[in-house]
């Protein structure tokens, strides 16, 4: 849309929506006792009359505006007192306002291109599930497959090519610490490379996770660096991914996997010069359809994958489709295609690698050798390969790859050769390596057997595919198929789904959450800060050193995102261990902002000095412990900072010592202060605390800036309204203690519902439950029915049970209940109104902001939750709604895209459930109702109008995957969501039943999940000796980003050259991210994702632009 017309259209809603305030406040007038005079009375009704009429006049202009502009917001109201709060004729809240817009202006449907955007593929996963029975029928000696069977005579045109990937996968934590498998297994493994490899230039090996590299080469003496890096460099050794780890890629933010990958490769390119070039993935449990974005962004061609459902493998391997070109949902044409090929038996250890039969591929696995203390459970035991039996053995093991091969398109075969932990010792490099040798060596100099085999690396592989086929690597080989979707949910056997990790550990899936935040917000203010300091000459002064908490901060968030990290899957003693170190960052990246924050606001930086032991700023919250929730502090003088790339109104909540508080803006202006209590609450008794006070203002904030405001203890001010507060007792029994200023009413709970409003909405909740019941938006007349239900899940009484990793339930959920109904606490005031509801194991608080702007269009939800003294249950909190969503509903991957599911009945309730890292939606053709998250969760829709979110599980057993226990360690946790309900424009009814393979979310969407997941941070100024020197507001853009661009980090590099990186959702964008009052220059360079290939650098006048959906990197120099 051109500038032009948005200002047009913008100044035609604002001139309509003051008309429509001026009505409000004359019916107000017209309802004052105070003024019903007849000829007041007469006097209004005419202009009233005439305000009618000319609405009417303008419908059509409103209906045109509706249609343009999604969602718009008032330019607030003028009170009849001037400038102070007032309740308006239908009660609610109306506040004074600076008159400048807040809005998104787009066009009514999801995103423009989304409608024409449908990829064309030979698999849709979404298909393939329809077609595909599940029936698991017994495949003989490869149970889960089929017989496989050849002509002899097959290969003698085209020998078959055997690339044999010796492998070592090792998890950075799981059943140890990541530094105890280190120390007792890892370093071994490295020790033994820079010998056993250099023996023989014909031996191979690939290595996968960076973080456990990088603690050894920090520790290696000089000559076993050196020895190293001439392996990596004459191809024997091969760095695959690159990553710090292995990611999950269920419950991982696209953040923290970009950073983490950048980590890797940062670490790579400084130390060895090196460039990965495919992805190795055989232990994550279920793909996502990001990763291959993600690679293919960091200029990889090919990847592997492993863990995908028996029955897709048993289906993929009949078709000859376990290599294919990975296209997202929404490329129309190739640009995203990445080569995938997934492994096809049951998992990547020897077993189940060389061949279709375990028991054959077992005795290739050297390792169990007579004497070892790993055996084959197919009772046949390896042989070492001798003169007499390779003839033997080398026609037995062929046969394997010959059946192997059968599966894929090319005469080239790809087998691992690994497992968790390998060569640790030096025996088995040499059982591996000799015994195969020998067999290569007899096969390849036999030509009969039509065979060539060898060790490799992985590249050498996909090398190899390419060209059998006779294309340039990462390019589509003729007649290969081309996909799109994902691999959740997993299952390994019968119906053992993996979809309980989704939620294992919420509590620390939601600290994860709040760390890639604070790291996003420390890069970026530190990127800035040194990049003025640089400027103004003073670069000496600043602390320059707390690019080492970043450099922690970055590796202990990209250590979790290892598949046993963030799933919640590791032994209790290792997530402690991932805690703490989470918690150490989270104190650094506070010391990074509040450095940085300090510099920035100071007015004067020629009287800037930092000293370590007498901080300026503080922070607004502190965690005592690694598993404990934070705790606010008191805050007098404010420095706000919003990580956010966009302008923010918004609501902030503070606490103060005094119910006197008035706040000031930095020019002197007093805002709107709500006063609400600081509760302490227990089953029985409800008190107010006497020492503190929430302080809750509306504050506008800068994009990416720094906001200065006065908190002072003063006398009662027009602007500070105290918080209405009602609990709704059921009983006798409970004793409430309510203390003054701040009064507290009471009344016997009754079955009538009761509502709660905004300016933007009404919310009905249950009498009875104290729970949401309804929906209402300001500019819709109908009350959409929206109730929030509680449940359990238990799980089966056999002996197969719900653990870490399996969701196995004992049938469908049961309505959560507690002898004692609810106290229900409603809180009413001009900010902000909230409904709490206190049960035994969970509180849940729904709240809604009185303030124009995306904050205010949706209901903030808090969910916290205690099971410690629950067994086998698992809490669930489910949607029930009117939507007609029939049996399809999305989830989003990664925070990235939106993936279609469907409600399969023909498989069990576990298999129904899919990860939600931060959204999930339900819609028709009238309406969209979309749950975002701020920690990964499971999350289903088990009937039409329902959406499901399990948020917590105590489980009292293992599950046989190898952990070795329960989940018995909860914590206090707090879910926190939005709920927003979008109202669907007429033009999607006609295409709203199909089920299209790609979906979107809406601009407004995509806000309400930022500011869900980067709040506002609050940096109290501590008291100095001399006095608070002079600040001001710090606004680092020169003009507003636009709406549907995102700025994922702006990242220091080891060089302290800043790189930012950022998404676009739609089309293009000018990049004009300067200074506002001291416009810092700077050179542009576009890179690949990880900055490991670059392009020539940009003008500082050059547009970029940004295809839909596209993230990319640049190189920032800001001098």
């Amino acid at each position: 849309m051109k500038l032009k017309k948005q200002v047009t259209v913008c100044g035609g809603a604002i001139f309509c929506v003051a008309v429509f305030s001026l009505y409000l406040m004359l019916d107000r007038v017209q309802h004052d006792p105070a003024r019903r005079q007849s000829s007041q009375i007469s006097v209004l009704q005419n202009r009233i009359e005439q305000l009618e009429q000319l609405l009417e006049e303008n419908h059509q202009i409103i209906s045109h505006i509706k249609d343009s502009v999604l969602e718009l917001t008032d330019t607030g109201a003028i009170s009849p007192s001037g400038h102070l709060p007032f309740r308006s004729a239908n009660g609610s809240w109306v506040l004074p306002f600076d008159g400048r817009p807040t809005f998104l202006s787009v066009q009514p449907l999801d995103c423009q291109f989304a409608l024409g955007r449908r990829s064309q593929t030979d698999l849709q996963m979404l298909d393939v599930y329809s077609l595909l029975s599940f029936d698991n029928v017994d495949g003989g000696v490869w149970k889960q497959g089929f017989e496989i069977t050849y002509e002899p005579n097959e290969w003698d045109d085209e020998p078959l090519q055997v690339f044999v990937v010796p492998h070592s996968h090792n998890d950075p934590g799981w059943i140890k610490t990541f530094d105890k498998y280190y120390n007792d297994q890892t370093q071994h493994i490295f020790n033994n490379m820079v010998v056993k490899l250099a023996e023989d230039p014909r031996r191979k090996f690939i290595w996968s996770e960076i973080s456990f590299f990088a603690k050894w080469w920090e520790s290696a003496d000089v000559h076993k660096q050196e020895a190293m890096r001439k392996l990596i460099l004459s191809g024997q050794l091969e760095m695959v991914t690159g990553g710090w780890v292995m990611t999950d890629e269920a419950s991982a933010h696209y953040f923290a996997m970009i950073d983490q990958l950048i980590e890797g490769h940062q670490w790579l390119e400084k130390n060895l010069g090196v460039t990965p070039r495919s992805g190795w993935a055989v232990d994550p449990f279920g793909y996502s359809a990001t990763m291959p974005y993600l690679l293919k962004r960091a200029n990889m061609s090919s990847m592997l994958i492993q863990r995908v459902h028996y029955s897709i493998k048993k289906h993929f391997a009949a078709t000859r489709s376990l290599e294919f070109m990975w296209r997202q949902t929404w490329d129309i044409e190739s640009g995203t295609d990445m080569f995938c090929h997934m492994m096809p038996f049951y998992s990547y250890d020897v077993p189940h690698t060389c061949g279709p039969d375990p028991k054959i591929c077992c005795q290739f696995d050297f390792k169990r050798l007579p004497g070892s203390r790993v055996n084959c459970p197919w009772k046949v035991p390896p042989r070492a390969i001798t003169d007499a039996n390779v003839a033997e053995r080398a026609g037995v093991l062929l046969d394997q790859y010959r059946k192997k091969s059968k599966l894929f398109r090319s005469k080239v075969l790809l087998v691992p050769l690994g497992d968790d932990f390998r060569f640790d010792k030096p025996l088995e490099w040499d059982q591996q390596y000799f015994n195969y040798q020998k067999l290569f060596d007899y096969m390849n100099s036999h030509p009969e057997m039509h065979v060539k085999a060898q060790f490799a690396t992985l590249t050498d592989y996909f090398n190899a595919v390419y060209k059998a086929n006779g294309v340039a690597p990462g390019t589509r080989p003729p007649d290969y198929p081309v996909l799109s979707g994902d691999f959740f949910a997993y299952a390994d056997r019968e119906d053992h789904y993996w979809s309980g990790y989704y939620t294992s550990r919420p509590f620390y899936k939601n600290l994860d959450r709040v760390l890639e935040s604070h790291l996003r917000g420390a890069e970026i203010l530190y990127s800035l800060a040194v990049a003025h300091a640089r400027r103004a000459g003073l670069e000496g002064r600043y602390p320059v050193s707390d690019y080492s908490l970043l450099t922690d901060a970055r590796r202990n968030i990209g250590l979790f995102q290892h598949h046993d990290a963030i799933t919640g899957t590791a032994k209790e003693a290792v997530v402690i261990d991932y805690g703490n170190r989470l918690l150490g960052s989270l104190v650094g990246l506070k010391r990074v902002i509040i450095n940085a924050a300090h510099f920035l606001v100071i007015k004067n930086k020629d009287i800037y000095r930092f000293y370590q032991t007498e901080p300026f700023l503080e922070t607004d919250d502190r965690r005592a412990t690694q598993d404990s929730l934070p705790q606010r502090t008191l805050i007098e003088y404010l420095v706000l900072f919003n990580p956010v790339e966009q302008e923010r109104l918004c609501v902030v909540t503070v606490l103060v010592n005094s119910a006197r508080v008035r706040v000031l803006t930095e020019d002197g202006q007093t805002l709107p202060v709500q006063l609400s209590a600081q509760w302490k609450v227990s089953l029985k008794t409800y008190t107010l605390s006497c020492l503190f006070v929430q302080a809750s203002f509306m504050a506008r904030l800068p994009a990416l800036g720094l906001a200065v405001f006065h908190l002072y203890d003063s006398a009662d001010s027009p602007m500070t309204l105290r918080s209405d507060t009602l609990l709704r007792i059921p009983g006798q029994g409970q004793s409430i203690r309510g203390l003054d200023p701040l009064p507290v009413r009471s009344q016997t709970v009754d079955a009538q519902p009761f509502y709660i409003q905004s300016q933007s909405l009404t919310l009905g909740f249950s009498g009875t439950t104290g729970l949401l019941e309804s929906i209402r938006r300001k500019d819709d007349p109908q009350e959409v029915r929206v109730q929030i239900q509680f449940l359990t899940y238990g799980t089966r009484p056999s002996k197969d049970k719900s653990g870490a990793y399996l969701f196995l339930p004992d049938g469908n959920a049961k309505p959560y209940s507690q002898r004692e109904a609810p106290v229900v606490r409603v809180v009413e005031g001009p900010l902000f109104a909230e409904v709490v509801a206190h049960y035994q194991h969970f509180q849940q608080t729904v709240r809604i902001h009185n303030v124009p702007g995306v904050d205010g269009l949706s209901l903030d939800i808090t969910t916290m939750l205690d099971i410690r003294d629950q067994n086998n249950k698992e809490l669930a909190m489910r949607l029930v709604t009117d939507i007609q969503s029939g049996d399809t509903f999305y989830t989003d991957l990664n925070g990235f895209q939106i993936q279609p599911r469907r409600y399969f009945q023909k498989l069990p309730l576990q298999a129904n459930f899919y990860p939600m890292p931060a959204m999930a939606y339900i819609q028709d053709s009238q309406y969209r109702l979309t749950l975002y998250t701020a920690q990964a969760l499971g999350v289903s829709s088990l009937a039409s109008g329902q959406l499901e979110v399990i948020l917590d599980r105590r489980l009292m057993q293992d599950d046989n995957r190898g952990l070795g226990q329960g989940l018995k360690d909860n914590k206090r946790t707090a879910n926190r969501f939005r709920l927003l309900l979008e109202r669907r424009s007429s033009m999607v009814e006609s295409s709203a039943v199909a089920v299209l393979p790609v979906s979107f979310p809406s601009l407004l969407s995509h806000m309400t999940s930022t500011i869900l997941n980067h709040e506002v941070l609050a940096l109290p100024v501590l008291p100095w000796k001399h006095g608070v020197p002079s600040v001001r507001t710090f606004a680092p853009l020169a003009g507003t980003l636009p709406c549907d661009f995102h700025l994922l980090n702006l990242r220091s590099i080891q060089s302290l050259v800043n790189e930012s990186r950022g998404r676009k959702m739609c089309v293009s964008v000018d990049f004009a991210c300067c200074e506002t009052d001291e416009d810092l220059e700077f050179l542009l360079q576009p890179m690949s994702l990880s900055l490991m290939h670059s392009q020539p650098p940009l003008s500082n006048d050059s547009s970029i632009n940004l295809e839909p959906m596209e993230i990319s990197a640049y190189k920032l120099k800001l001098c």
